[in-house]
């Protein structure tokens, strides 16, 4: 599925920063300059959302995960309904730094997060007093809110996706140390050279991040959704073979038992061949 140019035009992807605050490494995905106002090339910025819609598709499909970052207004909103609908991890309060580089770190503040709950409910709660409840439910709720989105993510993700690579410049550049593939949307402001997957468009509109994020969640969708069918015809692939061994196995027993029959049958003719023979010459002694 091809991104539409009629879409990108709607949403105004195309609007750029004013000339003056222009980064000259975008020169190559402007059109022109209107009014002071540089102009995207919509046409790179569908062929961009196309490439970038398939590598993360196929990541996906392989069963590992991309984290959605947008910590802007603009975005908030709309990756985390996004990255929701797709099940995968978003931040969108604050991007605390070490996020990737210290991972184990964060992962223990979620542990602590379920810790709290487990408090909750096994009666522990019970037991302290009303100031320390106050103040586990204090920080319970500042982890929800920074942390809840990435509960799941028990391992570095395997890609992020950047709504606006200048504001989320720590994401970026953790992400670049560990070898983390970045997906952004590059405005004509921003640097494009740390980014893997570069989408140009405008990303100061709620609706022009909601378009290229349609898009690219449709493609996540999709690969998913190949996933679950790869998945049940390998159950379906395994189920049959274990079928297959059990019956392989259990098939030499009557080969040997006809192996044996057929033995025991020819052997038959010869023991009597040997037990007919003496006789036969035991006659002419007799006359």
């Amino acid at each position: 599925m091809r991104t539409n140019f009629d879409q990108l035009l709607e949403a105004g992807c195309h609007f750029g920063h004013l000339k003056r605050k222009w980064n000259p490494a975008m020169a190559p995905y402007i059109y022109t300059e209107r009014n002071g106002i540089h102009i995207i090339d919509l046409n790179k910025t569908a062929i961009k959302i196309d490439e970038a819609a398939e590598a993360l598709k196929n990541i996906v499909k392989s069963g590992r995960k991309v984290l959605f970052v947008s910590t802007k207004k603009q975005g908030q909103e709309v990756v985390a309904a996004m990255a929701k609908e797709v099940g995968m991890p978003y931040i969108t309060e604050r991007w605390a730094g070490g996020m990737l580089t210290n991972f184990p770190t964060i992962r223990k503040a979620v542990k602590k997060m379920s810790n709290i709950d487990k408090m909750m409910t096994d009666g522990t709660f019970d037991n302290i007093s009303k100031r320390e409840k106050l103040q586990i439910t204090r920080q319970r709720e500042k982890l929800e809110k920074n942390l809840g989105s990435i509960a799941d993510l028990t391992r570095l993700p395997s890609a992020i996706f950047v709504v606006d690579v200048m504001k989320e410049h720590i994401a970026v550049a953790e992400a670049n140390r560990l070898g983390i593939p970045v997906f952004g949307i590059v405005d004509t402001n921003s640097n494009p050279a740390p980014i893997d997957f570069v989408i140009p468009a405008n990303d100061d509109a709620t609706k022009s991040i909601e378009v290229i994020l349609a898009a690219v969640c449709a493609a996540i969708k999709e690969g998913l959704e190949e996933r679950k069918v790869e998945k049940a015809d390998e159950e379906a692939a395994g189920a049959q073979n274990e079928g297959e061994e059990a019956k392989e196995e259990a098939a030499p027993a009557p080969k040997e038992r006809r192996a044996r029959v057929r033995k025991a049958a020819n052997a038959e003719p010869e023991k009597v061949a040997s037990v007919e023979a003496p006789a036969a010459e035991e006659e002419p002694k007799a006359e």
